[in-house]
């Protein structure tokens, strides 16, 4: 071949990778997507705020509250003509971890199953990221079971979804995506720590680096209303031991949840229907609590609103797993610079399911915000055991009213740049609402080490336990978060 011809194989080569990486950045998503619902409008007596919390006392005697798949269960046990549940992990693989707190996987399939089998005409939808069959290379026993039981199970189609990651995934969907997979076929070991072999072809898939992320179980019930929660917490054996948060709430934003949630089902190939309750309406109480529900990128534009109209007087508290979104970062520099407090609780970044992490992204995150933020920034870590913070809450207080978000982002990149699916909770409300007392509460408490159940509880440490000056670290950080080569 003459070099003249390589030359112009060369070029087309680089035409085709840039422009298909530039294309699947920045495509149109699936209806559906970038979702922000219209407020609803409620008292806050049907809302509840769920928290999980694993932690030591100052004896080192363990302590696992949970509340979230509590919930969880009873919504499902309750269902009256459908349920949908949609989470990110779903299965018992424990990584590295020598034990797992609690069969979370295996109690959910359990609950599903059992729904399913006394209430005649139920229509159950399991929606879950293609991570739990290892992206088509291997099978899982818990999703064949519900499958067998004639509950719909759909993995969603992450092709539809923009690459977080495009100077590998262009190589991908050039090369790759067009071989499928074979399952229970492989011969590498499984990333996840599972028993089984996988294929080539399902690491190739894992380095998109993009899932369906989301946490959410929706359901009606007999009197015809319906009821949904949106959360952080995986039902996975691995994550059982970790620190949640999640928001019950009922009426007519659980429509808003299920319609979301169909879109994504649709997408990905469902082709069934649910037959859903009549959306019921009532007058606006006074000092409501507003609801919306909101998805992929709509959850930062939530957040970057709620903090850039923060002013001196008002306060920013932030207890999240992983923190590195450059827009949120800013936007918390912008905001302490203008005389507003912001107190940060984060995970170390130190323990992955039995595997040691070096603290990246929190800990140079952390040490930018501390340095740059005029002394109105304060960091604590929590005091993790093995399991993980991984709590995703914000909580921004504005004269008398609490503007709050929960639910399944982290603040990154990928997490809140629609590369993900992510679902979260965006609340507004009166500072002196119980909801609002109840949310404020937990966050005081885990920043305080405070406890009204006697038990000296020893949740977070001071920002010096984990203090991480390494440039090197800082600017890897960077680089994985800008080029989104990372797990985060």
């Amino acid at each position: 071949m003459t070099r003249f011809k390589k030359r112009w194989l060369a070029y087309a080569f680089l035409t085709a990778w840039i422009g298909m990486g530039a294309w699947n950045t920045s495509k149109p998503l699936p209806p559906g997507l970038n979702a922000s619902s219209p407020s609803a409008f409620s008292d806050g007596a049907n809302m509840k705020f769920l928290a999980d919390r694993t932690f030591n006392d100052i004896r080192g005697r363990a302590y696992h509250e949970q509340q979230v798949f509590n919930a969880v269960f009873e919504i499902i046990d309750h269902a009256e003509s459908f349920v949908v549940v949609d989470f990110f992990l779903f299965n018992a693989d424990a990584g590295a971890a020598t034990s797992v707190h609690r069969r979370l996987s295996s109690e959910l399939t359990q609950h599903l199953l059992a729904r399913k089998l006394v209430k005649n005409g139920l229509t159950v939808l399991a929606i879950t990221d293609p991570i739990n069959e290892v992206y088509g290379g291997r099978h899982s026993a818990m999703l064949d079971d519900l499958r067998d039981a004639g509950i719909d199970v759909v993995i969603t189609d992450l092709s539809k979804l923009r690459d977080s990651n495009p100077a590998y995934s262009s190589l991908w969907r050039m090369f790759v995506q067009w071989f499928g997979n074979t399952p229970d076929r492989g011969r590498l070991p499984n990333p996840f720590g599972g028993a089984s072999n996988i294929t080539l072809r399902s690491w190739l898939a894992l380095m998109n680096f993009k899932a369906n992320h989301r946490k959410v179980v929706v359901a009606d019930r007999a009197d015809g209303n319906m009821v949904a929660l949106v959360t952080s917490a995986n039902p996975h054996d691995a994550s059982s031991a970790h620190s949640n948060v999640g928001m019950q709430v009922e009426g007519g934003i659980a429509h808003d949840i299920l319609a979301s949630e169909l879109a994504v089902a649709r997408f990905s190939g469902w082709q069934g229907t649910i037959r859903e309750p009549t959306r019921q309406t009532a007058p606006e109480p006074a000092n409501a609590v507003q609801a919306s529900y909101v998805t992929e990128e709509a959850i930062r534009d939530h957040l970057l609103q709620a903090f850039g109209t923060t002013r001196r007087g008002d306060a920013i508290c932030i207890a999240v797993f992983y923190l590195s979104d450059r827009a949120i970062v800013t936007a918390l520099l912008e905001a302490a610079n203008r005389g507003v407090p912001v107190k940060l609780i984060l995970d170390p970044n130190k323990d992955a399911f039995g595997r040691q992490k070096d603290g990246v992204p929190n800990r140079p995150v952390a040490n930018e915000l501390v340095n740059k933020g005029g002394g109105n920034i304060d960091v604590r870590w929590y005091r993790t055991h093995g399991e993980q913070f991984h709590t995703k809450l914000a909580l921004v207080t504005q004269d008398d009213r609490l503007i709050a978000s929960v639910g399944s982002a982290n603040f990154t990149r990928r997490n809140l740049g629609a590369y993900n699916l992510e679902a979260n909770l965006a609340l507004d409300m009166p500072r002196t609402a119980p909801l609002a007392k109840e949310m404020v509460g937990y966050f005081d408490e885990l920043w305080s080490n405070s406890s009204a159940r006697g038990q000296e509880p020893q949740f977070t440490s001071p920002f010096g336990a984990y203090e991480d000056k390494s440039k090197a670290r800082y600017w890897r950080y960077r680089l994985m978060e800008a080029t989104g080569l990372s797990t985060f």
